[in-house]
């Protein structure tokens, strides 16, 4: 499977959650309101959802999702990124089984580097997720050209 997360915790870094906000070595991360915005749920649907810019150490902005104040990936104990790994995060934080989740609860645990396939340079087009629930007949028409991701070796 290929996954498309965002890289948040090196190898040494502490990490935790802490009301829904990370914490990076002893500091929050910063984090801003900016309104608004629709996020496409497992059925294909979409619902509104705040947008937030997360600042990472080293200046680097990003969006991220909040679709509920409270949800239930919003608390993590802190954690050390070990050796040769690395600590992900889907950008809908609310909606993102990653490296918050161990695999033996389902989700990614720690993403070995050796795993890694490369930054996310375009986004070309998606599948629709509600096509699980179509005819076989019908996947094709899911596939959405504007939306598929392409990563730079």
């Amino acid at each position: 499977q290929v996954w498309v997360k965002r890289v948040i915790g090196l190898p040494g870094d502490h990490i935790a959650v802490r009301r829904g906000h990370v914490w990076i070595d002893g500091a929050p991360v910063g984090v801003r309101s900016v309104g608004e915005d629709q996020v496409e749920v497992e059925d294909g649907g979409a619902v509104s959802a705040v947008r937030y810019i997360e600042t990472l150490p080293g200046g680097y902005e990003h969006s991220i999702f909040k679709m509920v104040p409270r949800a239930v990936y919003d608390e993590m104990a802190e954690v050390v990124v070990p050796p040769g790994h690395l600590f992900v995060m889907g950008d809908n934080r609310d909606n993102s089984s990653d490296s918050r989740v161990p695999v033996r609860a389902g989700g990614v645990g720690m993403l070995p580097v050796e795993n890694l396939v490369g930054r996310v340079d375009a986004v070309v087009g998606s599948w629709d997720l509600a096509a699980k629930n179509r005819p076989l007949s019908e996947w094709p028409s899911a596939l959405r050209l504007s939306r598929f991701f392409t990563a730079v070796r």
